[in-house]
């Protein structure tokens, strides 16, 4: 074919479809984008060098001498809690120690906490540990450790504090609500964390999930098949209490959620990149064959939690009752740096299967019930959550005349004799129940 018929055969496949004008402007976009990626390094390196300068102008000058390991760890660490509440840095120490801590075991009071306002604040205490037993509460604040301000330390030094031998004896000072600070005496204890606890009530089961370490998805397993037992096959359903759970393993979330789903998805992580961004479905078959599922949440349920009880509700698997979760819809990666420990960095938001972000939202209940009476809740005013949290992601502006960042946190109010959310789960189940068994509907 000429050269004349080659260009009616490109013309007509819409080949010349780009003005000949673009074609030439590529060269010079090109050297524009590439100007840009040069200035912009320039840039980067000229705030290297002021941070050099900052270095050594500290390490020369400042009143008492310094370690250079010390000042990088507090440099980096600085860095990364600047991006938002949940990433930073972690040295070869608390690395290992958070490795030991989602196996299962370890040592200290038994606290999940985050730093708010240069203080220790409290998620949640574990379940039968020295925090739990102390009467330590969800939203406390500690001030004073062993009689030392918790102003001015990190959130890794205050833990390492707090952390000790077991057996040895500490105290902290408390700030809950509008009460005067009060000091509490704990015992160091071994913590051996038994995440997943179960018992039958009358022909509900009701399984409590205080973490989402290793062993849990097992754990559930091993519960509900002796609650199956203990009830000589007349279980009407179950109660899955994830209040005051602080959250734990992502894989954990998925496994205990896909326990209780057929098919779809759980969960999907979102990243900057896309093709980072995963999805999680589930595999066939429910360990409770169909039975009503009722989850229980609180301010106190947080990040797998939430994962879980986004799940269930959105697949229309369980009816989820108590009051607002946490918010805490972000994914964090531990990237081990070679001898040096760890950084802890949000690499993800997660959604449930509806597409919802929970990330300073949280789960809404389907029924709102409060713990306390409605008079104790004015009295102590709103739960904090994670949209309280000072760098939140998503985190919106309180409205005029609302100090969200210096407002004092409540505790959860649990009823002295009654667990009034329980009880209103146990009567949701046992109406399910009641009402699938007059229509006649099977269960699986």
């Amino acid at each position: 074919m000429s050269s004349r018929g080659l260009l009616a055969a490109a013309a007509a496949a819409g080949i010349f479809a780009l003005p000949a004008f673009s074609l030439l402007a590529l060269p010079a976009a090109a050297a524009e984008d590439k100007e840009a990626k040069t200035e912009s390094k320039a840039e980067t390196y000229e705030l290297l060098n002021l941070f050099g300068d900052v270095f050594e102008r500290v390490r020369a000058d400042f009143v008492e001498e310094t370690s250079d390991e010390a000042l990088i760890e507090a440099a980096v660490n600085g860095m990364l809690t600047s991006l938002d509440p949940h990433s930073g840095y972690l040295n070869a120490k608390r690395f290992n120690d958070m490795k030991v801590q989602t196996q299962g075991a370890f040592g200290g009071l038994g606290i999940e906490v985050t730093m708010e306002n240069g203080l220790v604040k409290v998620v949640s205490p574990i379940d039968d540990t020295p925090a739990f037993k102390a009467g330590i509460e969800p939203g406390d604040f500690i001030t004073q450790i062993d009689g030392e301000q918790v102003l001015g330390m990190t959130l890794p030094e205050a833990v390492d504090k707090m952390r000790g031998p077991a057996g040895s004896a500490i105290k902290l000072t408390i700030r809950r609500g509008d009460r005067e600070p009060f000091d509490v005496s704990l015992t160091r204890a071994v913590i051996k964390i038994k995440s997943v606890r179960s018992r039958l009530e009358g022909k509900v089961g009701y399984v409590r999930v205080s973490s989402f370490s290793e062993q849990t998805d097992t754990g559930l397993q091993e519960e509900i098949e002796a609650l199956k037992k203990a009830a000589n096959g007349k279980l009407q359903g179950l109660v899955l209490d994830l209040r005051n759970n602080p959250g734990g393993l992502l894989t954990q979330a998925v496994s205990v959620s896909d326990e209780f789903l057929e098919k779809g998805e759980i969960v999907s992580t979102r990243a900057r990149k896309p093709e980072d961004s995963q999805r999680y479905n589930a595999k066939p078959g429910d360990v409770m064959d169909g039975l009503p599922v009722v989850v229980l949440v609180n301010g106190g349920s947080a990040s797998a939690a939430e994962i879980v009880a986004g799940a269930l509700q959105d697949h229309g698997r369980a009816i989820v009752l108590g009051t607002k979760s946490f918010g805490k819809g972000s994914v964090q990666t531990i990237i081990p740096l070679s001898g040096h420990g760890a950084m802890r960095l949000t690499t993800a938001r997660y959604y449930t299967p509806s597409g919802r972000s929970i990330q300073a939202v949280g789960i809404e209940p389907d029924i709102v019930v409060e713990q306390a009476r409605i008079e104790t809740v004015k009295e102590t005013g709103p739960q904090r959550r994670e949209a309280d949290l000072r760098g939140a992601l998503d985190r919106q502006a309180p409205p005029a005349g609302e100090d969200a960042e210096g407002a004092t946190p409540p505790a959860d109010k649990e009823a002295a004799a009654t667990d009034y959310q329980l009880a209103r789960a146990l009567d949701l189940v046992r109406g399910l129940s009641l009402y699938t068994n007059r229509n006649g509907a099977a269960t699986r």
